[in-house]
């Protein structure tokens, strides 16, 4: 490990129903832990996929909440969803988030991939990349304190600008594996994202994956070196759980708080400047029990 890494935590997201007080311990449990950032879920609904229709609560109002309540954990939506609000909109609630938290903002951004939550609140779900392309454009001009007009096949904003100004402009991430959609970001952010199961939940799949935004980065004239690299890793705390469906394409992180602490080291020798569990459970005993993981990173 060349670099300490840095290590965040999802909360819940839809692995059962968690009401809010429940929710808040959680988030201070994991900056009391020594955890590094939290994050949540930006999701509507989830169904037709053999299971109970679920869904969390909406990201952005829960992220100033939690904001409140923490002092000292970056924050971040896991990632934010541009086809949910106008683009503009985006923008206005990151710089709110980001003030709310005194300046501990991540905007992760992505394009979304779960048609029934589109269909289900009105949303249109064609033409994603596209969409997000101009969306991106606005949102990480507003957010930066540029005043912008833009009107583009999908999305309009004539002399928009963010008052009270933001204090800075958030750290950029992208959480995507499409290409034009890293192409259009890549450019621009601070970080990309993946999630655990896009990379088989191994250093070597992740390794592979960072390689390919290398080759992405460089043709659109980025340096590679100047873009984070962040890991969801998945982590089995209690295999008989079950509260995330198992998936033998990415098996889970097992074992002791040495053992978890060995993956997520073995994550950073893979390229990843950052790691984020997603617990199996995720309740506050599993976040606390993680205290021992950090520690072992020193």
């Amino acid at each position: 490990m060349t670099a300490a890494v840095r290590v965040g935590v999802q909360l819940p997201e839809v692995e059962r129903e968690v009401r809010w007080r429940e929710y808040v311990a959680m988030a201070v449990e994991a900056e009391r832990a020594g955890f590094d950032s939290v994050w949540v879920g930006d999701h509507l609904l989830y169904r037709g996929d053999g299971r109970p229709e679920r869904g969390p609560w909406e990201a952005w109002t829960t992220l100033a909440a939690i904001a409140q309540a923490t002092e000292r954990v970056e924050l971040g939506p896991l990632v934010a969803c541009t086809g949910f609000h106008a683009a503009a909109m985006v923008a206005k609630q990151a710089a709110t988030v980001d003030e709310i938290s005194g300046g501990r903002l991540v905007l992760a951004l992505g394009a979304g991939w779960n048609e029934a939550e589109f269909r289900a609140f009105g949303f249109p779900f064609d033409r994603r990349a596209s969409r997000f392309e101009e969306s991106f454009d606005v949102i990480r001009r507003l957010v930066a304190g540029e005043r912008v007009t833009f009107h583009g096949e999908h999305v309009h904003v004539d002399d928009a600008v963010l008052l009270p100004p933001p204090a800075r402009r958030p750290r950029l991430m992208i959480g995507s594996t499409g290409r034009r959609v890293l192409t259009t970001a890549l450019p621009h952010v601070d970080a990309w994202n993946t999630w655990f199961d896009w990379y088989g939940n191994t250093p070597e799949g992740f390794a592979a994956r960072s390689r390919e935004i290398d080759e992405i980065a460089l043709s659109v004239g980025r340096d590679p070196a100047e873009i984070g690299r962040s890991a969801c890793m998945l982590v089995a705390l209690d295999p008989s759980a079950g509260e995330r469906p198992s998936d033998p394409e990415a098996p889970p992180v097992t074992g002791s708080p040495a053992d978890v602490a060995d993956a997520i080291r073995a994550m950073s020798e893979g390229g990843a400047d950052e790691v984020i569990l997603v617990l199996d459970p995720i309740t506050h005993t599993s976040i606390a029990s993680m205290r021992t993981t950090l520690e072992a990173l020193g």
